[in-house]
């Protein structure tokens, strides 16, 4: 008997984790596994929630949240996010994680989001169900030890207590902030108190570090940071540890780089490390020795999935005038590969089915990963193929979709 795709239901729950644990490698109690439950059914909508079952045994897991993306031009697109994807060992091969995904998308359809959107652990998986990597992340290393910055302080930094108002503080700075930087998403709301300890989770993990804010020359808040120690380390009698930055944001320029600046200037810190960090941080720009940043570990971050084309592309802008008839081949289309009209520039689109002559046949897959600029389209394609119908055609979209800014988002999920 296949397995059947559903919601668990809320007494299933300590199955469903226990499920995703062992999908994930991870070993789990009962007792765990009936608190890991109990908090999942507070945080999570449970209709968002699918798994695969083989009689009345989960045997895969998968979820989704609600969220907005902003995309160029800075409109906020509903999309839903994928998490927690998992099918056991001895189920694989069975069409299980094909049929969540298609579930999943049906679901997404019918509430109205035009994206949907994840972090792929396994890079060959996601690009057969239509996404595409959309964004790129790098981890930024400092040398506090050899950093010296341009010019002197705007502002201030201090450290201020893990409290309620600091949460609130930090949200109103994070959501100004997002609203105008491609790439980045709307954060859950419960997770504001996880990262800074106000709530503890029943996995066991609790963060345990510091947060800092900068105030501009008026004394109002306009950026902070969020970030903790890495294991003390010595060398040869001299302080030479670790922190790790977990978030940071701000409002303007001057404020990004005060907090640099206080992070390398911590007693004992040798070492200034930011995971999952934009490709374009500034940070070299503001060092007298711009050698004293690295980056390493680059790859792809978020990953896109059009879901409503016409309203997806119709929603962002373009900095360049262009039209174009684009037929898109989708695995989820009923009756074969779908065409738009594409009228767009920097003021703004227009996307409509046709029947027109196509100038570009294309894979979703090649346009959710150019969708927000940061992949060239040409490049894109490579994965499926295109179809040039018109000469040239190719290369005018890929200047089409190109941004100047580079998309990041600092939320992982």
């Amino acid at each position: 008997m296949d397995p059947v795709i559903r919601h668990p239901t809320p007494e299933e729950m300590p199955a469903f984790v226990t499920a995703m644990n062992t999908g994930f490698l991870e070993h789990v109690d009962a007792e765990k596994a009936d608190k890991v439950a109990a908090e999942l059914r507070q945080n999570w909508d449970l209709d968002r929630v699918w798994a695969a079952y083989d009689g009345d045994r989960p045997v895969s897991s998968f979820r989704s949240f609600p969220t907005q993306l902003t995309v160029p031009g800075c409109a906020q697109v509903s999309a839903t996010g994928i998490a927690a994807v998992a099918v056991l060992a001895d189920h694989r091969r069975r069409g299980i994680m094909r049929a969540m995904v298609a579930a999943e998308h049906d679901a997404a359809r019918e509430r109205g989001e035009t994206l949907a959107l994840l972090y792929a652990a396994e890079y060959p998986i996601y690009g057969r169900f239509g996404y595409g990597p959309a964004t790129e992340e790098v981890t930024w290393t400092l040398d506090a030890l050899a950093a010296e910055f341009h010019g002197e302080p705007a502002g201030e930094v201090e450290f201020v207590p893990p409290t309620e108002a600091t949460r609130d503080e930090m949200i109103r700075i994070f959501e100004t902030q997002r609203a105008r930087s491609v790439g980045e998403i709307a954060r859950l709301p419960y997770r504001w108190d996880y990262s800074l300890g106000l709530r503890r989770s029943a996995w066991g993990e609790e963060w345990k570090g510091f947060v800092a804010f900068h105030r501009g020359p008026g004394g109002v808040v306009d950026g902070y940071v969020r970030f903790h120690a890495e294991p003390e380390h010595w060398e040869r009698r001299q302080p030479r540890n670790a922190i790790a930055v977990d978030d940071l944001q701000s409002l303007n320029p001057a404020a990004r780089r005060d907090l640099w600046r206080f992070l390398a200037s911590i007693d004992w810190v040798a070492t200034v490390k930011l995971e999952r960090g934009s490709l374009v941080e500034p940070l070299p720009w503001l060092l007298r020795n711009g050698r004293a940043a690295i980056r390493t570990e680059g790859g792809d971050a978020l990953w896109v999935r059009l879901l409503d084309v016409r309203a997806a592309l119709d929603a962002r802008t373009y900095e360049r005038e262009g039209r174009l008839v684009l037929e898109v081949v989708d695995g989820d289309a009923a009756g074969g590969p779908t065409r738009f009209a594409l009228d767009a520039g920097p003021d703004g689109a227009t996307c409509a089915p046709t029947d027109r002559s196509p100038d570009l046949t294309l894979h979703v897959s090649a346009l959710g990963a150019a969708y927000l600029g940061w992949s060239r389209l040409r490049d894109a394609v490579l994965a499926h193929g295109a179809d040039e119908h018109r000469p040239g055609a190719l290369d005018e979209a890929t200047a089409l979709f190109a941004t100047l800014e580079v998309p990041w988002c600092s939320t992982f999920f």
